[in-house]
């Protein structure tokens, strides 16, 4: 398979598929592998009704070392298909996450964070023997230790009211409208909602990207891909639930792309604070005022600022002032028209510029 296969569904064993997509071509792996959950009989609540549980062939596994080597061989295709850049978000359950971690972390992956998704609506545990288990993890891991990797930190800042996003995201199953249905019951029995796969794609992806989901099911992937501009490609081996992925995403329709890009600083041409003198946007001598209090403080022919008895850079001055780490471009703000306005503003103007 010379091209990729862009924003379509392949019906097939994940692990065969898999090889014939080209080395190093994707940017980002999400997988929801079946859990190995080890059900032997059927659940019922006390009423005795039965509990709609996961009891499909595609979650048994006739021991560890089989789910093991199962675990091994899909993760060693991603891990060839994955761009060096390239991040993989692995979700599952204390049945097996802690297994798929070992293995991740002896093919190489660097792990980055674990997630914890938090379920305001857990399924209880009706035979009152264990706690409820409320939450799943999500390992998320970079293909090669160093190498830069994309991580949207502003545009999860701005998503969780200015605050940096926690590694803890409360979010509800897939219920009522979300759920996908087929004949009245659920299309599949592991929907992921939508809020959890829009975090991860917002997070770790950008406009364009190639998202793969090796265990595609009912297609949230694809329908959140779809929905932030994304390109995904799915590899689901029941054509049941192809067909359910795929009615689905078919009714999505495209965002403009104004709206699906995020402006990362990281992303974008540094720039020095002494272009701004150099531009002439500010003047050697010109008053520079912290956004965090009455301090003011003056810009040197060096770039630097004195402030008071303290001279520095923008970030170590701001730093000094406040008692912790500091992003001086938003810490300082200038007078222009007898109003206040952060220097950053200034900084933009030059980028635009280039």
């Amino acid at each position: 398979m010379d091209a990729l296969p862009l924003n379509q569904i392949l019906n097939g064993n994940s692990i065969e598929i898999l090889h014939t997509l080209p080395e190093s071509s994707v940017d980002l792996v999400f997988a929801d592998p079946p859990y190995n959950l080890q059900l032997q009989n059927d659940l019922y609540r006390p009423d005795q009704s039965k509990v709609d549980a996961v009891n499909n062939k595609w979650d048994k596994f006739s021991s560890f070392e089989t789910y093991d080597t199962f675990t091994r061989g899909w993760l060693s295709a991603t891990r060839r298909v994955l761009k060096d850049s390239g991040t993989i978000w692995v979700i599952g359950s204390y049945h097996n996450i802690f297994r798929v971690g070992a293995i991740m972390q002896d093919l190489g992956f660097w792990i980055l964070n674990d997630v914890i998704w938090l379920k305001t609506n857990p399924m209880p545990n009706f035979r009152g023997v264990r706690f409820t288990n409320a939450h799943e993890t999500m390992i998320w891991a970079q293909k090669k230790k160093g190498v830069k990797y994309t991580f949207n930190h502003k545009a999860m800042k701005a998503l969780n009211d200015d605050l940096q996003m926690r590694s803890d995201w409360v979010i509800p199953l897939a219920t009522g409208k979300e759920r996908i249905k087929s004949n009245g019951t659920k299309a599949h029995p592991t929907q992921k909602p939508e809020g959890l796969l829009y975090r991860v794609l917002l997070s770790s992806t950008n406009p364009g990207d190639v998202v793969l989901d090796p265990f595609f099911g009912s297609g949230t992937t694809g329908a959140v891909a779809k929905k932030l501009g994304r390109n995904f490609i799915g590899i689901e081996r029941d054509k049941k639930y192809v067909k359910v992925a795929q009615k689905r995403i078919n009714a999505i329709e495209l965002p403009p792309a104004e709206a699906v890009t995020t402006s990362e600083r990281r992303n974008q041409v540094r720039v020095p604070f002494g272009a701004l003198l150099e531009s002439g946007l500010l003047t050697v001598g010109q008053k520079l005022y912290f956004a965090k209090g009455k301090r003011e403080a003056v810009v040197l022919s060096n770039g630097h600022i004195k402030c008071g008895k303290i001279t520095g850079s923008i970030h170590s001055v701001a730093k000094e002032l406040s008692n912790s780490p500091a992003n001086g471009w938003d810490a300082w703000m200038y007078k222009e028209n007898g109003k206040l306005r952060v220097i950053d503003e200034l900084r933009e103007r030059i980028r635009l510029k280039r």
